[in-house]
């Protein structure tokens, strides 16, 4: 600051030292003559190279997820996103008031799962429909179905392929649990609820409007999105549905995911199972 205003007076026509300056605003003269002699940060290329070779895979991968992959410290990681300037800046979002209602969560397998849909642009096909089931404690992608029409046979068939997932065959469950999803036109159809009910089931729904309260799936779908969706330029319905499998396989046996310690959906699940 100090050489700043000596040069803009210099610049003036005012010649005035650097010592009058210090002694005017009372700032001691080894402030302004001290240069740092600190190194410039190194970053090793063990550690850099398979980092950036992931994030170019796989973009949207923060550095947690990228040091659970590597087997590498997270704060190492993090460390050189900043300085490689890799680690991509948020845009601040200010205060988003929530409802004070029932989170979306649970404190153990099967006890609550939530369902959803959502639209993927597959090509000549046009636009199709995906409907996910997930369970709201393992976080475990169990069922979906992506196909041309919106209506309630898309989300039955989800739920059957999550009840097979999970139990192995279709039937009554052996203790009820509930399945949370939004108000819409699918989710409270009398042929949907009907089969919810036939598996022992019991429909929960969220308040209107208010997707916050469904806030799991809703997650899991930006992450599908971001992850996979939009980075295929997808051809067919059945190209979608090929490259959408790979990575939900992905999702709950290889990602490492935060809320769960860094383990994956089908990790914490056989935790779960093994400590009952």
């Amino acid at each position: 600051m100090i050489e700043t205003i000596r040069q803009g007076l210099e610049e003036d026509g005012f010649k005035v030292s650097i010592s009058k300056l210090c002694q005017w605003f009372e700032m001691p003269r080894r402030t302004v003559y001290y240069k740092s002699v600190k190194a410039k940060p190194k970053v090793q290329a063990r550690f850099a190279e398979p980092i950036k070779a992931m994030i170019n895979k796989e973009p949207s991968f923060g550095y947690r997820t990228v040091a659970a992959l590597l087997g590498f410290n997270k704060n190492t990681v993090q460390r050189i996103f900043q300085l490689r300037g890799w680690q991509v800046k948020k845009r601040p979002i200010g205060f988003r008031p929530r409802v004070q209602a029932l989170p979306s969560v649970a404190t153990a397998p099967n006890q609550r799962w939530a369902t959803d849909m959502c639209r993927v642009w597959a090509g000549r096909d046009g636009w199709t429909v995906l409907a996910l089931v997930i369970d709201c404690h393992t976080r475990e992608l169990l069922g979906w179905h992506l196909s041309r029409s919106g209506k309630a046979k898309t989300a039955e068939a989800a739920l059957e392929q999550a009840l097979i997932a999970r139990y192995g065959t279709l039937g009554r469950v052996t203790a009820p649990f509930l399945l949370r999803s939004d108000n819409g036109l699918v989710f409270t159809s009398r042929g949907y609820t009907r089969l919810v009910r036939s598996y022992g089931l019991r429909q929960e729904f969220i308040t209107p409007h208010c997707r916050e309260q469904n806030g799991m799936v809703e997650r899991v779908i930006r992450t599908l999105k971001e992850q996979c969706v939009h980075r295929h330029r997808f051809e067919i319905l059945q190209n979608a549905s090929r490259v959408i499998a790979d990575w939900i396989g992905f999702y709950n046996n290889q990602r490492p995911h935060q809320a769960l310690r860094m383990k994956t959906p089908a990790e914490t699940f056989r935790f779960e199972v093994y400590c009952q």
